[in-house]
């Protein structure tokens, strides 16, 4: 727990859900990466970010978030992917809490919402029937017992419409998936917007709040938050991912030098997911790019 004044902070990492769809090409069990959900708060209430995708999810964070005695406002969701928000819904009824997002956010829950059948339900069972009921906020902004919280958006990262969640009085970024701590990125959809150079731009606004803090929507729960560590260890992630895709001739041959380079990173099946969408695309350009890249879960 982190704090300064009457402001403070604290996160709690969801284990990976099991899956239900065979083994990663090593043989190891396909298994996602922790999720990880921030509780800003003040005396009295508090914000809660990214509450994750699954019944027990739901029910694991619900339970910790009633134990810090506070009275939930909102629920922040930095951007579309399903396993950031999928739960939300649970949590604001849990709490009576209002959930919010950016207007390109909430299209991405739709999006979101769409492919669950194709997608997310034959992966997970484990998610519980939601709807988008987010809403967005005059001018991103909004406080916390007088404290301003800032909506950042950055535009494309692992996705479109991301966002972050910026704490001035605590130094804080929480940064969905824009920043990574210990664990695999997802690569997969560069292939849409053709490389990470968009991913790299969201790095730098990031960077530009001058953070000391950072808060990942994926994160080893071992690890501290330190936002300069963070940000190079993500930039560094994609550059030897570029590299990699230059020199590593098929999809099993990148996964395996990823996990030679980086051995102790958890979420080794997004991993899989990324590389599986990178080169489906690269070997069938005529291909439509957005269904190339969700079969990389399947």
């Amino acid at each position: 727990m982190n704090s300064t004044g009457r402001l403070g902070y604290d996160v709690f990492v969801n284990d990976a859900p099991a899956q239900n769809n065979g083994l990663l090409p090593n043989g190891e069990p396909k298994r996602f990466s922790p999720v990880a959900a921030t509780l800003v708060y003040g005396a009295e209430d508090a914000v809660l970010t990214d509450p994750g995708f699954t019944t027990d999810h739901a029910r694991a964070l619900g339970d910790w978030v009633e134990g810090k005695s506070r009275n939930v406002t909102d629920i922040f969701i930095t951007h579309g992917h399903g396993d950031h928000w999928f739960a939300a819904e649970i949590l604001a009824r849990r709490f009576g809490a209002r959930v919010v997002a950016t207007a390109g956010t909430i299209e991405q829950m739709h999006a979101n919402i769409a492919s669950r059948p194709q997608l997310w339900d034959k992966v997970y069972p484990n998610i519980p029937p939601t709807s988008v009921t987010a809403e967005t906020l005059p001018g991103n902004r909004f406080t916390l017992e007088g404290h301003d919280l800032e909506i950042v958006e950055v535009g494309h990262s692992g996705t479109d419409d991301t966002s972050v969640l910026n704490v001035p009085d605590l130094g804080l970024v929480v940064a969905g998936d824009v920043i990574y701590n210990g664990v695999h990125q997802y690569l997969g959809e560069g292939a849409v917007v053709g490389g990470f150079g968009p991913w790299r731009g969201a790095i730098e606004k990031v960077e530009a709040l001058e953070p000391r803090r950072i808060v990942c929507g994926h994160q080893n729960r071992d690890l501290d938050d330190d936002a300069e560590r963070t940000i190079a260890g993500t930039r560094r992630y994609l550059d030897v991912a570029d590299e990699m895709l230059q020199t590593r001739p098929t999809a099993v041959d990148f996964f395996d030098a990823m996990i030679e380079r980086y051995p102790d990173y958890l979420g080794r099946t997004v991993l899989w997911a990324g590389a599986s969408a990178l080169y489906s695309v690269r070997e069938h350009p005529e291909g439509d790019v957005g269904r190339i890249v969700s079969a990389g879960w399947l």
